[in-house]
């Protein structure tokens, strides 16, 4: 039984798979015999070139005959049929189309429209009539449209197709502006004002403006050479930044053109050389009319594929699409039920047959003769590939001029051909446009003279403005004899590491510079749609170069070019020290607490043991030694080893036997050394303890946890906000708050500090660190982020390499460590030698324990006072009938006195006292 039960589910399975798919789409005989096995196309042919077009679709029928292969299904044969409007009206197109085309029941219309108006028509009956409409265009703009009954394949590239490959090249020259000029011809306006538009908008980030335009087409027909060549000096010397712009020559007209490049070549002697393109693509043989200007380019379409290969592949597009859609549903794909303009199929039975071909027709590609063919249905366009070359003109091997090819345009796509073809001019003998910003040690700002000239650093103007058109006025009202109608308030003196350099480079390199601090101070950030700070102005071509601390990071190297650094660096953490004011005890602290109990200690030791020697000497100062009437008591021996201690200079006794006084020397010597230990440290206790915030680094727990009232920041649009932003999000929410303009981050060193960490370069903490008198700046924990300053370039600038060579030098051979000594000479803060020695002031605070002490002594006497009364009139009334305490000569001859004599005798005790000395 287990063998047949496995026996019946390996036929079943067997069934599924070999015979169960050939009944998927069996042969619709029915269908086939109904349609005649032939699938009908409609051909509108347009009243102009009608001849021309029609012998193109002729010799595509024959090819596709010829092959055996026309794509559809079952053997159908394909039958187009061609109609023409009697005039080319709209109802007149619209009759035909009804009437000779749509009552044969074709599956799709092929339509050659000659115009715009004639392509709307098209567009307008496609969706009407549901039926798909493909319109091979030669010439113009398609449409932009979402009709899926419209297809349109440009046999041809479009202007705007056009003005796309004429901004890839004139950005991968890293010309971020330039002139246009344009002679007679149809086209050439609208042409440029495509290229102006996508310029605005950019490409990848990069950037295209029009500055300067001349229409030789509104002045008088015959211009003479002179003439042109006087316009043409005018327009270049409007035209900013030689290096980083270009001029775009769109010129159809033969003597036009001829002119102009000639006007053009002789102009190159005397002006700094300009890069020049052709804005209308030329043909292989109109080239070689053109010898001059050297570098300039041109590009044209290489390859072009006749009309009838388009018409094959739409062929080929119609038979996949219907071969696909027959394997799904032959009955619609076949039957068509739209055979009556004035009779359309019922909205609801969906789909008809042209929708439902449509359908199929979006989703259909393929390899055809015109290159790969596929559907964009967010266009409603056949994408087909045309290929572009871009050529150079060049000096070959003997000197002679020579087109070269240098890169092609393909499917969107501009490649090089060789490395080193692609034509770069010299920067020799050209004036650029730097921006800059003032950071210390890397720019610093003076004021000028009197003449409003520099004696020493650049001259550099201070806008206040990123406005390339304000920036154009003022640099050429700087280049004019009579240049004081600028205001000294603009004008800057510029120094430091980064001038040195640019001086440098502007001295090799053999170019001069225009100098200017960029307008909102900031380094740039994408900010509100668009690049702020230097970056911005590099985007937008009003600077050809940034020469600055400028930081080298992901955001900014996409939309601009980088020379390789010239001073490595990374972020690192200032903080401020903290002066904490001397505390009530604080003079107490330069010996430690055990040390003042041990002084204590030993003092009343000494004192005992001084008392001691001196009642047990037969000298000493007591009534049992040589009979003195004075008696050295312990209540002396305290005495005198507290004046010795504090060096008190009052009148106290002293022992008279050897031993007591030996003591008392060593006493003195003990004091002596304690005292000027405690002296030496006084100073600096009473001053205060300076304090520094504790910060490990970047990953500190203050930084990712901050307590409350613990506040860092770091300068807006930097490089170090960018970094905290993506590696640290949370961390840069809560700065944000506290981050500052680049202007204000001076603030951090006022007095009190507004922050108590600051994140910034480390290369500009450190220089901060150095020039702080004070020694009240820190830079702490481990430095992060590591980075580079380079000079920042338009992206594709031709000076980037040149530049990054040239630093690549400076660093080898000494150069940039020469500035860096120059400049930026960091010194420890213990190890500085200042010209004034620094006096060390000490104010009330300092001493505030002191005062306090004084004022507990004062109040301790009063107490003490308090005490002797109380002990004179209840204590010693009451010790005097008591016979076993009345002697206290040891511990204190007054007590003594007091207990044994009355006022009388103590009298009469102190005049004989006195008469005897």
């Amino acid at each position: 039984m287990e063998f047949l039960a496995y026996l019946h589910v390996g036929l079943q399975v067997a069934l599924q798979m070999f015979i169960y798919p050939c009944h998927l789409h069996p042969q619709p005989c029915h269908i086939l015999a109904r349609i005649g096995h032939t699938v009908r196309l409609g051909a509108l042919l347009p009243t102009r070139q009608q001849s021309r077009i029609q012998g193109a679709l002729n010799r595509a029928l024959v090819h596709l005959r010829q092959s055996g292969n026309n794509f559809l299904p079952y053997n159908l044969s394909l039958e187009v049929l061609s109609r023409e409007p009697l005039n080319g009206d709209p109802e007149s197109m619209f009759r035909c189309v009804c009437q000779d085309i749509v009552v044969q029941g074709v599956s799709a219309v092929l339509a050659f429209p000659q115009s715009h108006e004639e392509l709307v028509q098209v567009e307008f009956m496609s969706s009407f009539l549901e039926i798909p409409f493909i319109s091979i265009i030669e010439q113009g703009e398609p449409l932009k449209t979402l009709n899926r009954f419209h297809l349109q394949m440009m046999t041809r590239t479009p202007p705007s197709g056009l003005s796309e490959l004429l901004l890839a090249v004139l950005l991968k020259g890293g010309w971020q502006g330039g002139a246009a000029i344009l002679c007679p011809g149809g086209g050439n306006t609208g042409m440029l004002e495509e290229l102006e538009q996508r310029g605005h908008l950019g490409l990848n980030g990069a950037h295209w403006h029009l500055w300067e335009t001349l229409n030789l087409s509104r002045l008088e027909e015959n211009l003479s050479e002179d003439k042109v060549m006087e316009l043409l000096s005018q327009l270049l010397g409007r035209t900013p930044s030689a290096p980083a712009s270009s001029v775009v020559f769109f010129g159809s007209d033969p003597e036009c053109t001829a002119r102009v490049l000639r006007s053009a070549h002789q102009l190159s002697v005397a002006l700094p050389p300009m890069h020049w393109i052709m804005g209308y693509p030329l043909s292989l043989d109109s080239l070689h009319s053109i010898g001059s200007p050297l570098g300039l380019l041109a590009y044209g379409e290489v390859n072009r594929k006749p009309l009838n290969f388009y018409i094959r592949d739409t062929l080929q597009l119609i038979g996949r699409a219907v071969y696909a859609a027959t394997m799904v549903r032959p009955d619609l794909a076949l039957i068509q039920n739209m055979v009556n303009c004035f009779d359309k199929p019922n909205k609801h039975e969906l789909p008809s047959s042209g929708q439902y071909l449509a359908r199929f027709l979006s989703n259909t590609s393929f390899t055809g003769l015109t290159g790969p063919v596929r559907v964009q249905r967010s266009l409603s366009r056949v994408l087909t590939s045309q290929r572009f070359h871009i050529w150079s003109l060049q000096r070959d091997p003997l000197g002679q001029p020579s087109w070269v090819t240098v890169a092609s345009w393909q499917s969107g796509r501009l490649e090089l051909e060789e490395q080193g073809l692609w034509p770069e001019l010299p920067v020799a003998g050209s004036r650029l446009r730097v921006v800059t910003l003032v950071e210390h040690p890397f720019v610093f700002t003076r004021e000028v003279d009197e003449e409003g000239q520099c004696p020493a650093g650049q001259l550099c103007l201070d806008p206040q403005t990123n406005s390339s058109e304000v920036l154009n006025q003022l640099f050429r009202e700087l280049e004019q004899t009579n240049s004081s109608s600028l205001p000294n308030e603009m004008r800057k003196c510029c120094y430091g590491y980064c001038i040195d350099l640019l001086e440098k480079l502007a001295e090799d390199m053999h170019f001069q510079f225009d100098l200017y601090i960029v307008g909102d101070g900031k380094y740039g950030a994408w900010k509100g749609g668009r690049w702020t700070g230097l970056v911005g102005d590099l985007l937008s071509g009003v600077a050809d170069m940034a020469v600055t601390s400028f930081s080298i990071n992901s955001a900014r190297s996409r939309v601009i070019d980088f020379t390789s650094p010239f001073f490595s660096t990374s972020l690192g953490i200032l903080v401020r020290s903290k002066d904490t004011a001397a505390p009530i005890g604080a003079f107490m602290w330069p010996l430690h607490w055990s040390m003042w109990v041990g002084i204590f200690v030993a003092l009343h030791i000494t004192a005992l043991f001084i008392t001691l020697y001196e009642w047990n000497s037969p000298f000493g100062m007591t009534p049992h030694g040589r009979n003195r009437i004075r008696v050295f008591s312990y209540s002396s021996a305290l005495n005198l080893c507290y004046a010795i201690l504090f060096g008190r200079t009052v009148a106290s006794k002293t022992p008279k036997c050897w031993t007591g006084r030996f003591l008392m020397n060593l006493w003195a010597i003990f004091c002596l050394l304690v005292l000027s230990s405690y002296t030496a440290n006084l100073a600096a206790v009473m001053v205060g303890e300076k304090t520094f915030e504790e910060v490990s680094g970047i990953h500190d727990v203050k930084l990712h946890h901050p307590s409350l009232g613990f506040r860092f920041g770091t300068v807006r649009e930097s490089s170090a906000e960018d970094y905290v932003k993506k590696s640290f999000p949370e961390m840069h929410e809560y700065i944000r708050r506290f981050n500052k303009p680049r202007r204000e981050t001076k603030d951090n060193r006022t007095d009190p500090p507004q922050l108590d960490a600051f994140i910034m370069d480390k290369a500009l903490l450190d220089y901060e660190v150095s020039i702080d008198a004070d020694c009240k700046l820190l830079t702490v924990g481990k430095p992060f982020a590591i980075e580079g300053y380079g000079i920042g370039l338009p992206q594709n600038s031709p000076l980037t390499r040149n530049v990054s060579e040239y630093v690549s030098r400076y660093k080898s051979d000494g150069y940039m460590d020469m500035l860096h000594d120059k400049w930026y000479k960091v010194v420890p803060c213990g190890k500085r030698v200042f010209a004034v020695t620094e006096t060390l002031q000490m104010g009330i605070q300092h001493f505030s324990g002191l005062f306090v002490l004084l004022c507990v002594g004062v109040a301790g006497a009063l107490l003490t006072l308090l005490g002797e009364h109380t002990f004179f009139r209840f204590i010693l009334p009451h010790l005097r009938h008591q016979q076993r305490f009345k002697y206290w000569l040891h511990t204190s001859q007054k007590i003594h006195r007091a207990l044994n004599m009355g006022c009388n005798d103590e009298r009469k005790s102190e005049v004989e006292s006195s008469d005897r000395w």
